[in-house]
């Protein structure tokens, strides 16, 4: 009665309508092929893969209000046929029809199998992630391999270089002139995120990118000619990622052919910088002399170190480190950071950097941080693709002492501390699926899951007890005030996620078409075993709407959350029961309620740690202001190395996720559809509104400099849309 009564003021209040389905609407076929690609097509619609349609201003063009230009193709003949991207916030509706990716709500959460869909696809592993290294055609080869294959979610690849000729272009790329000025551009922009070198040896200098090094008058992929190359391979990956952030002087940073510019002057960096480390190994090979084979002493490498504290003989490992995480975060290809990751391990291990003693000498800070920033990649690895480690986390032949922030005694311990958590929750995450699959005894499972859970709890706990500061490192002046807190936000935010990889299945198990998308399992008969006779409004609340463990955040979460969970509301979750012949899941240690609250929590935090994180901060001229910033999303320089972008996802999944179950225990409740701004339903509505906000905030930043990321922007951005756009809710 209750449902009807709520479905009668939805059609009173002319809502219906836009839950209509989408198979009752008339439908036009077209035969495959039946209109020809264009000859040439305009340069946004070549960065973006988007198929146009040749005319002047294009209808993509049109329709988002871009530039749109032509240059002709040096290619021959019309190319392959593309599967157009799905864009869900420019292309909503086109003639008149709803887009499938934004397929509105339905009030029957059993029903919205569209939105499901949409925001399921969030926690796969490498979710959203584009990559620049393979064509649409190879890609769909391995589709399965890591992103589970949805043809309402697939993504197009991006177009690596795309080519034109014949007019010049103002672009400019962020290029230095000397290894001291692309030193000082790594503390701007890389250090803060991921500090693979020791503090600053010199006070910063004002950054002074060369002007007019990435002017082209031929094509923007034309292989760039370097008016400065680095030396070391270090100072090569470096120039690779600053390459991304656009030029202060760059008029037009976010146009299609910027991208294409920094992209291709990144990438010559990149492929530099593998040449140099093959270089430096092949050397390493060759002087070593028969009769020295045993020897204990390296071959020393003629060139000037890149960091006075940080030894030649590092730099191959550290620029390895910085081509993984450019690789997965910039190229896409999941498969070239494993390959970084493991060579920068195996150059470790042979200098047997997983061994060092307590002596404390003047490099001993740099062979610290090589060391273990190395076993953080090679985590990292396992972690965005869900695949098993490649080493023991906790080998105890891992001996080397943490590196030491003077600001921050303990920050390097509660980051590892992290990451070590955050892996075995990924594993847990493999485990649990193969038992699923194999139907093994749950008991090991559910006994992992407590322990993680125990773990995670008291790693967050230490990561937010306020760090005390320790004595000066050797020959270190620098503080590194800013990087010892990104270091603990990252920290949190990996904790978090780490949390929702371990509740999720529980959290949402009591949702037939959830267990039906994780389990394989067949439910077509279990929601109609529940009728709606049995929704009783008496039932004590046992859902997601006596949410009340939000206030217990820490000092980062505001509290006003809990207060806007309603703890009366009655809850439709007996229509969610999970099917007795599923009752294995019953067996868990927590409840679905329980692992519900874990997982808001937990995005919830990862929300405000994303938003914490700081922006890149140049010193500039002051007569010569950077002019770009007045061009870029919230007027800040892109963050960098974001190689815990996975847990964006994460977060983004387990807040959608969690406020759908919460919508489906207001849907249960007469009244709760009320207007009054105050109305708490509608207060913890726009409190999650502005959780997302703050994730789409800080991947739209990302992704200027990130494009690979540029996929799970849209992704994020919509299932966003569709949660907020297209339907009213309470």
């Amino acid at each position: 009665m209750v449902l009807e009564q709520f479905e009668h003021q939805i059609n009173h209040d002319g809502v219906a309508a836009v839950t209509q389905s989408m198979a009752s609407r008339p439908t036009v076929v077209r035969k495959k092929f039946a209109k020809p690609p264009v000859k040439v097509a305009c340069l946004a619609c070549r960065a973006s893969r988007t198929r146009c349609d040749g005319q002047d201003p294009c209808i993509n063009c049109l329709s988002k209000k871009k530039k749109c230009s032509y240059l002709p193709s040096k290619r021959g003949g019309p190319r392959q046929k593309k599967k157009p991207p799905v864009l869900a916030e420019d292309n909503a509706r086109q003639d008149g029809v709803n887009h499938p990716a934004i397929a509105p709500i339905s009030p029957d959460f059993d029903d919205s199998t569209a939105i499901f869909g949409q925001i399921d696809v969030l926690s796969a592993p490498g979710a959203g992630l584009r990559s620049l290294d393979f064509s649409s055609d190879v890609h769909s080869m391995f589709a399965g391999l890591f992103v589970p294959h949805d043809d309402g979610n697939s993504h197009a690849q991006m177009e690596p270089t795309p080519s034109s000729s014949g007019i010049s272009s103002p672009t400019v790329v962020r290029t230095y002139g000397s290894e001291h000025q692309i030193l000082n551009a790594y503390y701007d922009f890389v250090h803060n995120y991921f500090p693979i070198l020791p503090p600053r040896a010199a006070p910063p200098i004002v950054d002074y990118p060369l002007e007019g090094a990435g002017s082209f008058t031929e094509s923007p992929s034309e292989e760039p000619v370097l008016i400065y190359r680095p030396r070391s391979p270090l100072s090569l990956a470096i120039s690779a990622v600053l390459a991304l952030v656009p030029h202060p002087n760059d008029p037009e940073p976010l146009s299609p052919s910027s991208i294409i510019r920094r992209r291709t002057y990144a990438h010559t960096f990149a492929q530099l910088a593998t040449s140099s480390i093959e270089s430096d190994c092949e050397l390493h090979a060759s002087s070593t002399k028969a009769s020295e084979a045993l020897s204990n002493d390296r071959p020393l490498i003629n060139r000037e170190p890149f960091h006075p504290q940080a030894p030649v003989e590092l730099e191959s490992i550290l620029a390895l480190l910085v081509l993984a995480v450019y690789e997965y975060t910039q190229r896409g290809n999941l498969l070239k950071m494993r390959l970084r990751a493991d060579q920068a391990l195996a150059i470790a291990l042979d200098m047997s950097l997983q061994a060092l003693g307590e002596e404390y000498d003047g490099f001993a800070e740099a062979r610290r941080r090589a060391w273990w920033m190395t076993y953080y990649c090679v985590l990292q690895v396992s972690i965005v693709s869900t695949t098993p480690l490649s080493i023991i986390a906790n080998n105890p032949q891992f001996t080397t002492p943490y590196p030491r922030f003077s600001a921050d005694q303990d920050g390097w311990s509660v980051l590892m501390l992290a990451q070590q958590v955050l892996v075995s929750a990924t594993q847990y995450v493999i485990d649990l699926k193969r038992c699923l699959t194999v139907r093994e005894d749950m008991s090991y499972i559910h006994e992992r899951m407590r322990q993680l859970d125990a773990w995670a709890s008291n790693a967050l706990t230490r990561s937010n007890v306020p760090p005390q500061p320790s004595h000066p490192i050797h020959g270190g002046s620098m503080t590194e005030h800013t990087t010892a807190r990104s270091i603990r936000a990252i920290s949190r935010i990996k904790l978090s996620s780490a949390q929702i990889k371990v509740h999720r299945f529980r959290a949402f198990s009591d949702i037939p078409i959830f267990l039906k998308r994780h389990c394989d399992l067949t439910v077509a008969n279990s929601t109609n075993s529940v009728s709606k006779s049995a929704i009783n409004p008496s039932e004590p609340p046992d859902g997601i709407s006596n949410i009340g463990c939000c206030s217990s955040l820490d000092q980062f979460q505001p509290p006003s959350l809990s207060e806007y969970a309603p703890s009366s509301t009655p809850s439709m979750s007996s229509k969610f029961q999970t099917p007795p012949q599923y009752s294995f899941v019953n067996d868990f240690p927590y409840s679905c309620p329980h692992s519900a609250r874990a997982c808001l929590k937990a995005s919830l935090l990862i929300s405000q740690m994303f938003e914490s994180l700081p922006i890149p901060q140049p010193l500039s001229d002051p007569g010569n202001p950077p002019h770009v910033l007045q061009l870029l999303p919230q007027n800040q320089y892109p963050r960098t190395m974001p190689s815990f972008a996975c847990c964006l996802m994460q977060g983004t999944y387990a807040m959608l996720m969690v406020y759908h179950k919460t919508r489906v225990d207001h849907l249960a409740v007469p009244g709760l559809g009320s207007a009054q701004a105050n109305h708490p339903s509608n207060q913890f509505h726009d409190e999650f509104r502005q959780a997302l906000e703050r994730i789409i905030a800080a991947v739209t930043n990302y992704a200027v400099s990130s494009e690979a990321l540029d996929g799970m922007k849209e992704e994020i951005e919509g299932a966003y849309h569709t949660t907020f756009d297209q339907s009213t809710f309470f």
